[in-house]
């Protein structure tokens, strides 16, 4: 595995072409964290039918019961394998749509149009599922560690002065490690993100870096300069500021950048930085396979609360941001997948994204140890 205190020197014309994850020689699986929630839609696209979406390189289908409550199955019927998705919802089940099985919110199959008598194998398997914040989480790992008290708390959500707006869903073509890494790296906003939030005053400052159990932040302090252009256009912030940029990184799937502007020379105490245009940018990644990942956002702010024209600038100027993101890791993962190389030399900017990809690491490896005695019993 690859040493990130150690900068590789690889030529890639020297290793085959590997189709997939970014890391020479890994998969995966081996990257991927099954005993975490990850968000499988916002509440708002789930309606009354059923709904599909990939997760873990797995086809998820969820629906509603009468009572509102949501339940998932895999995606493909017992019987020929045909996805559910295709079906209905009747009477609180899901009905194939080829030969009209039924399947309650256990993935049981509760009836078989023609006979009476129910095969032991016609089941699937079905996924715990909760709501909150807006948003549907899914646990794709062992159901007994699914405690929907593992799901991130959201800074100011629901807090009086503070709202929030939930961004369009992206499809982003790249692992979902490269989009971790992306997420920790303040460094790449002047280049790639010059019209909204990138402020060539904060090129040359390099990030401090901190990590805690289960939480890293990389962060930096840009002093006495002029506010990048998002905050001059949406939030008529004059004058020279003080910003922040803290990028949190809640393994596997979680990053919360918190961001400041506040008037150039006030004391960087939290008051003065609720006093000031403050706003947290979430963003939650849902693998979907080696090479795509479901991205999702919101965005809670103290500054133009029930200016709905606000919320629409903020939600195309924010979009934009994620996707000019999406542009360099999709093209970034075309060369990975040629070449079979993650990446040659190693800055000191990297030092933040590695740590988090370790974290990440540490957790599949955990994961994987967990499951191992379990598939042996099976077996």
């Amino acid at each position: 595995m690859e040493q990130f205190s150690s900068p590789p020197i690889e030529s890639p014309a020297s290793k085959p072409p590997r189709p997939g994850g970014p890391v020479q020689g890994d998969s995966f699986v081996e990257h991927v964290v099954r005993n975490a929630w990850y968000v499988l839609g916002w509440t708002a696209e789930i309606g009354t039918g059923p709904f599909a979406r990939r997760v873990l390189d797995e086809p998820v289908v969820a629906f509603r019961q009468r009572d509102g409550r949501l339940a998932a199955l895999l995606d493909r019927c017992a019987h020929r394998l045909v996805p559910l998705s295709l079906g209905s919802v009747v009477d609180d089940t899901l009905q194939c749509g080829y030969h009209g099985l039924r399947y309650d919110d256990t993935g049981a199959c509760v009836h078989v149009p023609g006979q009476a008598n129910i095969p032991p194998a016609a089941r699937v398997r079905s996924f715990p599922v909760t709501e909150r914040y807006g948003a549907a989480w899914i646990w794709m790992g062992d159901p007994e560690q699914a405690d929907p008290g593992l799901i991130p708390a959201i800074e100011r959500y629901g807090a009086p002065g503070w709202t929030v707006i939930w961004g369009v869903p992206q499809h982003h073509r790249s692992h979902y490690l490269n989009i971790v890494e992306n997420l920790q790296d303040p460094a790449h906003t002047t280049y790639v993100h010059p019209g909204t939030i990138g402020n060539p005053a904060s090129s040359d400052i390099a990030p401090v870096i901190e990590e805690s159990e289960g939480h890293i932040v990389t962060y930096r302090w840009t002093l006495d300069a002029e506010p990048p252009p998002i905050d001059r256009k949406n939030a008529n912030f004059s004058g020279l500021a003080d910003r922040c940029q803290y990028y949190h990184f809640f393994p596997p799937c979680t990053s919360r950048v918190d961001v400041v502007t506040m008037q150039a020379g006030q004391e960087h105490t939290e008051a003065n930085m609720d006093l000031g245009l403050r706003a947290f940018s979430y963003k939650f990644l849902t693998p979907e396979t080696d090479t795509a990942t479901h991205f999702f956002w919101l965005h809670v702010r103290n500054f133009g609360v029930g200016d709905q024209e606000l919320d629409q600038r903020l939600m195309r100027d924010m979009g934009r941001t994620f996707e000019e993101d999406n542009v360099i890791v999709s093209a970034m993962q075309r060369e990975q997948d040629a070449t079979g190389v993650r990446q040659l030399a190693w800055l000191r900017i990297d030092a933040g994204p590695s740590r988090a990809r370790r974290m990440i690491e540490k957790m599949a490896a955990a994961d994987a140890a967990a499951a191992a005695p379990a598939a042996s019993t099976a077996s």
